[in-house]
């Protein structure tokens, strides 16, 4: 039996989904959250890079992302000084980096239809 029809459900954090893939899913689904990890996967960046290298997404956007990826516990965000402008880094928590190998296989899998159906540009 595959392990992830083990049982009905799988529950993680009280929340009960309907199979692990689900679970993956609402961890790292959606537009962003998995581009936000793959730009941290090499070490930690501020806010201000992240909305640098992810010129097309809001910084609202980009900040409530950041928030569902920390309270996941995928990501840990560090804040230094005690007054604005505060420095703020975020970085890969151990559980976050546990994602890696997953990035590293999406990265490959793009790069793969990249070469195939389409090109890399170096501007806009």
């Amino acid at each position: 039996m595959k392990k992830e029809c083990s049982g009905n459900y799988v529950k993680l954090n009280g929340k009960i989904y309907p199979c692990s893939v689900s679970l993956a899913m609402d961890l790292v689904g959606g537009k962003w959250k998995t581009v936000i990890l793959y730009h941290l996967k090499d070490g930690e960046k501020r806010f201000s890079e992240l909305t640098k290298e992810l010129f097309s997404v809001t910084e609202m956007t980009l900040s409530l992302q950041l928030k569902q990826l920390e309270k996941d516990k995928l990501i840990s965000r560090k804040v230094y000084g005690k007054k604005p402008p505060v420095k703020v880094i975020y970085s890969l928590t151990d559980f976050g980096k546990t994602f890696i190998p997953v990035l590293e296989a999406i990265t490959s899998w793009g790069n793969e239809v990249v070469d195939k159906k389409g090109e890399f540009i170096n501007t806009l």
